[in-house]
């Protein structure tokens, strides 16, 4: 029995004007995908109502609210009781995007730090998570991650995860989720594809980031939450130790998970689960450090299809796989 598994496009921008007129359509495509949850967020304040129109408006969407830190210095600068405030909504499920941005506005470093303390407070007293951006900028959010969380506990999304590796050690330190995006699947990302191999399973999300950040084959075009499957097959790719997009063929890779009956036997009770990690041509061979191995591209034995498949069991003795 093949099922669909559920899956959530845990950020993407819906009240963007790439969406205009199409929004029942947009969220009909993710549901038929399996997408069964949608957050959209928020990324000026100034625009709030419009985009919790858009949750109130559709079953499957949720809304986040903040501001964004490439935003920080023309936006009013929010307060901690403005974001308390918008969590009394019951589809308001996060406080941000707020973060740090140093690649396109590092003259506003002062700005957005200020308003990155406010939304952590706000997260901090409302239980939500915080949604952070953080390009170009690994040092200051390391320290400033830590200082806070050491003052007080809160959640956290790193969302659209691509910075260092010191910055995600320091976040899966701090009990924080990385999101994974579509920037996981362009052919330069080994070292990112990498990070993802190496952290918890339970500790990574996915999300489109739509409308931007496409994965291939829609690499350039317009991104929607209904792709959120693919970045669920390139995340167990990764976790399998392929990195594989310079050789693997995008097109083959195609989630799909089965149900095996109950097996007997001493210490195999429960039911398995098959889930096909992925299928393509073959650039190396598998290592115990999980990493993917170079081999001879010339030798014929090397050109072979291959075909990845987890295998995990639920049940009362059941592990969690890795």
């Amino acid at each position: 029995m093949t099922t669909r598994p559920a899956l959530v496009d845990s950020h993407c921008h819906l009240d963007f004007p790439d969406f205009a007129g199409q929004l029942p359509d947009i969220v009909a495509r993710a549901e038929a995908a399996g997408v069964t949850r949608m957050v959209t967020i928020c990324t000026r304040l100034r625009n709030e109502r419009q985009v919790r129109a858009i949750a109130e408006a559709h079953d499957p969407v949720f809304y986040a609210a903040g501001t964004h830190p490439m935003s920080a210095a023309e936006e009013p600068m929010a307060t901690v009781d403005e974001l308390v405030a918008l969590a009394r909504h019951p589809k308001f499920v996060g406080i941000g995007e707020t973060g740090l941005d140093y690649h396109y506005t590092g003259e506003s470093r002062a700005v957005q730090i200020e308003s990155l303390r406010i939304h952590i407070e706000a997260a901090r007293r409302t239980g939500l998570p915080l949604i952070i951006h953080a390009r170009a900028a690994d040092d200051d959010m390391v320290r400033i991650l830590t200082e806070e969380h050491r003052a007080g506990a809160f959640g956290c999304v790193m969302h659209c995860f691509s910075s260092g590796a010191g910055l995600a050690q320091a976040a899966l330190d701090l009990g924080f989720y990385l999101s994974m995006s579509g920037i996981a699947a362009f052919p330069k990302s080994q070292d990112l594809r990498a990070i993802f191999a190496a952290a918890p399973v339970d500790r990574i999300l996915v999300e489109t980031d739509a409308p931007y950040l496409a994965p291939p084959p829609y690499r350039g075009k317009r991104n929607e939450p209904a792709y959120t499957a693919r970045y669920r097959a390139r995340r167990r790719n990764a976790r399998a130790g392929r990195g594989g997009v310079r050789r693997a063929d995008q097109r083959q890779f195609r989630p799909a998970v089965c149900q095996g009956g109950a097996m007997g036997g001493r210490g195999m009770s429960g039911r398995l689960t098959f889930t096909i990690l992925g299928c393509g041509s073959s650039g190396g061979v598998p290592r115990l450090g999980g990493n993917w191995g170079d081999c001879d591209p010339k030798n014929p034995k090397n050109r072979r299809r291959r075909c990845s498949m987890l295998v995990t069991r639920t049940g009362p003795r059941a592990r969690r796989a890795c």
